[in-house]
């Protein structure tokens, strides 16, 4: 059951927040997609989602990467996005400092151009060392970055908290990062 709910979290990765084309799924403005739609669509195209699938992998996903509506008849990412939405989210005060893990072998590139998004809306900080380690280790040896939160919202920087717990910003230059 669990390689079905971690295969069922992949896909929802991918299509709600990279790809819903591939499947030929439509996202609201703010990333929702209605339940019912993306089951049909899924299936469809020979992925076996169903309702009770769906629910499990929102509930036990230990990232929390989905959330579902007051009803549950949308299901949405929660953040992490390359498609372009509108999570409505409110520009809020960071804790002072924030974390970012990546592996040792971006290191000399981060330090010199700062955090990016890349291909995505926003650079993903955590506000622990222990859940920033964790992000690092899927790239490779892990090294966390200590990013001067309230240094940057004093020059202007906003800072998303999203319904995950992930705080996001566009970028975090150079001069707000220190190793450790």
């Amino acid at each position: 059951m669990k390689k079905k709910n971690f295969n069922a979290s992949k896909f929802l990765s991918y299509i709600l927040r990279h790809k819903p084309e591939v499947i030929e799924l439509s996202l609201d403005e703010a990333g929702w997609a209605v339940v019912d739609e993306l089951i049909f669509k899924a299936q469809r195209h020979g992925y076996g989602l169903d309702r009770d699938l769906i629910e499990r992998v929102v509930v036990d996903n230990d990232k929390q990467r989905f959330c579902l509506n007051g009803d549950h008849s949308k299901i949405r990412a929660n953040q992490g996005h390359s498609v372009v939405v509108d999570l409505q989210l409110e520009s809020q005060n960071p804790p002072s400092i924030l974390f970012h893990g990546t592996a040792i072998r971006f290191l000399a590139g981060i330090m010199e151009q700062g955090l990016l998004a890349q291909e995505r809306h926003h650079v993903h900080l955590s506000s622990n060392v222990a859940q920033a380690r964790e992000v690092g280790r899927r790239h490779g040896k892990p090294v966390v970055l200590s990013v001067a939160a309230r240094h940057m919202v004093a020059a202007g920087h906003l800072f998303y908290l999203s319904r995950n717990g992930v705080w996001l910003t566009e970028h975090v230059p150079s001069q707000y990062l220190t190793l450790g």
